[in-house]
């Protein structure tokens, strides 16, 4: 059965809204939310960061490159789902792409790389303590585009907040 046949109108929304909704059932606990209001993002920008720092041969560019390119997928993931939750995601690669553009002039990709390792290690744990809190495994143990879901979800919530429909 496709998707059209569950839903006459043939909504593209309806994965994204089936996508959110799975992963909120696994995040109901105030607590864990919380924990992932802001372990989620930090574990993003790590995950941008620690890219960023992967060397590039100069004939194809210069850091930052992979982290782009991830960038660049991950938008092409969220545009099939939902193009205004893509253009949110889209406003958060920008401006963590700066943040650690900023940093890597600041510190280098020696101290940018162990910074960023040390903040994914104490972010994960921070999720882990939130789904123990919670008494449920985290959505990606159950499939791996979930790792994408929970910066969607969070933006997701913020653009409801300031009344954008995603």
């Amino acid at each position: 059965m496709n998707d059209t046949s569950l839903n006459p109108a043939g909504d593209a929304r309806r994965e994204v809204d089936r996508w959110l909704g799975n992963y909120s059932e696994d995040h109901r606990n105030p607590t864990n939310i919380t924990i992932h209001w802001i372990c989620v993002p930090t574990i993003l920008w790590t995950v941008i960061a620690l890219l960023w720092v992967v060397p590039v041969p100069a004939m194809l560019g210069r850091a930052g490159l992979w982290a782009g390119a991830a960038m660049v997928l991950a938008f092409a993931f969220y545009l099939r789902l939902s193009r205004p939750l893509a253009f949110a995601m889209l406003a958060v690669f920008v401006v963590f792409g700066l943040v650690t553009e900023l940093l890597y002039r600041a510190l280098g990709a020696s101290q940018l790389l162990w910074l960023a390792v040390a903040v994914f290690v104490v972010a994960w744990i921070g999720q882990f303590i939130g789904h123990k809190i919670e008494g449920r495994k985290p959505s990606f143990l159950t499939d791996l585009a979930y790792l994408l879901i929970g910066p969607a979800w969070i933006a997701a919530k913020l653009m409801r907040r300031m009344g954008f429909s995603y």
